[in-house]
């Protein structure tokens, strides 16, 4: 009440009413500056989106975020470690002297611990990248990130890191190269190069076009931008490096596609089960060659699934498929697809295209860099033919048990004219002889290969079915005119070591030789071969493998089956 007095006293009414409205203005400005004044410190600015970016021992910048998703992925891509996140249209990076922490409320993946610190990135609704690393983090680690396509590498045995398909890149586990121990598992590689064969072993959606010979992986835009390659082409047969083989391949192509591409097929048939895609062109005509280009490298391939993967066939003819059915369905409890020209779209959830060839022998696997031996092949062999015997005959003293010898018989070229003579000279040394001819009948045939103890053949084709020799069995070449004695070793005498199988050949001279009736004692055909071999290939198949036959001096011939016999009595 006395304030009031004194200050009736001093203003007039309407006095007091002016300065009251004055007061109100005053106490509005002050509210206002203060708003103004502290207004940086109560929230994001509306019209700008900041990227923090710091590095070890420099200030902290600051950066105007006015790029698109893309242009940002590219950024990243040059960065030593990248978090990629697909999600926030606001970002926010907490940065602290240990710790860098990012919430990702989208992926499965989980948390990432990277040494002693911890990368969590906040994944909201925007399309831009947030990267936050420490340039002396990357310096010291190494990341396994599964996430970015491989290249192909021209080396043996190079793998190339796998695409997982997955929309945002898994947990990337660092490993700290002072402490001596792994944090990761290492994926298994998309794609490799080897000596014989080409192949890619891919995890994700897959989508198998058989109309244009493609294998689509279904991968994210982050995924496509960091890839150098997004395709590869691979031929699925494992002769690589011999042209003529290789011509009559199909070729595939392995793709990187996004996922809303116009060109990628929606699937028809999703299978559960992983696929194996490899061709049946190339020589696989020749007996040979569809052991040693086909079935060893689709054993090699296929026998980890045990049975719980499905063939896909390129260049599947009808014939021989069925002719290896039994085996195909030893490794396979599914059937076989021929995958050409189809219409429909087949759905994997992880695939092998091409056949996996470690080794550059012949008709071998090297238990070096494998878990399997010939001598498992074999074993698999005799398990899917039902083939009795494991062990050749062993003759004692006074044993009445004779050997069996099988006489490979031809019919158009390398044959045997006289293999009346050669089965009575057999049987006067104590055999029991066979005379058979391969046929599309493998199950009969091997059955007959697997009874017998002794196999002899002119180097052929027919020879491959020493695979169902039982162990410490003899093979006996015969080794034609005309300088194929390197073949006949590589082919035949190599393998047959690696298969617990005792080798032994007879080079024929040139009168055993049938050719003597077609050229002139002095011709160069007979007289010097590698003249004919300087003419190339197809002039040394055409004479001295498709012209010519064998007519056995039995008697020249005699102690090499008496070695063979000898061989059996160890």
């Amino acid at each position: 009440m006395k304030y009031q007095t004194l200050l009736a006293r001093s203003f007039s009414k309407h006095e007091q009413k002016k300065l009251g409205y004055w007061a109100l203005l005053a106490c509005l400005f002050i509210a206002l500056s203060f708003f103004i004044n502290f207004k940086p410190f109560m929230g994001p600015l509306s019209v700008l989106n900041l990227r923090l970016s710091t590095g070890e021992d420099e200030k902290l910048h600051l950066f105007d975020d006015t790029d698109s998703s893309l242009q940002i992925a590219k950024e990243t891509i040059n960065s030593t470690s990248i978090v990629n996140d697909t999600g926030s249209s606001h970002e926010e990076a907490e940065i602290m002297s240990s710790a860098l922490t990012v919430n990702d409320t989208d992926s499965s993946h989980g948390e990432s611990e990277i040494r002693d610190t911890e990368i969590i990135v906040n994944n909201a609704t925007s399309r831009s990248q947030e990267v936050v690393f420490k340039e002396s983090l990357a310096q010291n680690m190494e990341t396994n990130d599964s996430t970015n396509p491989p290249q192909f590498v021209n080396e043996k045995d190079t793998s190339m890191v796998n695409n997982t398909n997955s929309s945002l890149p898994e947990a990337t586990v660092f490993e700290d190269a002072s402490a001596g121990t792994k944090n990761s598992t290492v994926e298994p590689p998309l794609c490799t190069f080897m000596g014989r064969s080409d192949f890619c072993e891919i995890k994700g959606d897959i989508r198998i076009d058989g109309n244009s010979y493609t294998v689509f992986i279904v991968s994210s835009e982050i995924d496509i931008l960091a890839a150098e390659n997004t395709s590869w082409c691979i031929r699925p047969y494992a002769r690589k490096g011999d042209q003529a083989a290789m011509g009559g391949v199909r070729e595939w192509t392995v793709k990187l596609v996004a996922g809303a591409s116009h060109i990628l097929p929606q699937c028809t048939q999703n299978h559960s089960v992983p696929a194996i895609l490899f061709s049946a062109g190339g020589y696989s005509g020749n007996h040979f060659h569809s052991f040693a280009d086909i079935i060893v490298p689709l054993f090699f391939t296929s026998r980890p699934y045990n049975g719980d993967v499905q063939f896909l066939i390129t260049n599947g003819l009808t014939a021989w498929i069925s002719k290896f059915k039994t085996l195909m369905k030893a490794l396979s409890r599914y059937p076989p697809i021929s995958i050409d020209y189809r219409q429909d779209i087949h759905c994997y959830d992880s695939m092998t295209v091409g056949l996996i060839r470690r080794t550059s022998k012949e008709l071998s696997i090297d238990p070096s860099n494998s878990p399997y031996s010939m001598k498992d092949f074999r074993q698999f062999l005799r398990s899917s033919y039902s083939l009795k015997r494991t062990m050749a005959i062993k003759i004692g003293n006074g044993s009445r048990k004779r050997p069996r010898l099988v006489i490979i018989s031809r019919k158009r070229s390398r044959a045997f004219t006289n293999v009346g003579e050669i089965v009575s000279m057999a049987k006067r040394l104590g055999f029991r002889v066979v005379v058979a001819e391969p046929d599309a009948d493998v199950s009969g045939f091997a059955k007959i290969i697997n009874s017998c103890d002794v196999m002899m053949g002119v180097h052929g084709a027919g020879l491959t079915n020493m695979v169902f020799l039982p162990e410490k069995a003899v093979l006996v070449q015969v080794i034609p005119i005309g300088g194929t004695e390197w073949l006949s070793k590589t082919y035949f005498e190599e393998p047959a070591k690696d298969m617990n199988i005792r080798y032994l050949d007879y080079k024929i001279r040139v009168e055993e030789s049938t050719l003597i009736h077609q050229y002139p004692h002095d011709h160069v055909v007979l007289r010097d071969p590698s003249e004919i071999w300087k003419q190339g290939w197809s002039a040394v198949q055409s004479i001295y493998l498709s012209k010519q036959n064998v007519t056995l001096d039995v008697n020249r011939f005699r102690p090499t089956l008496v070695k063979a016999l000898e061989l059996l009595h160890q």
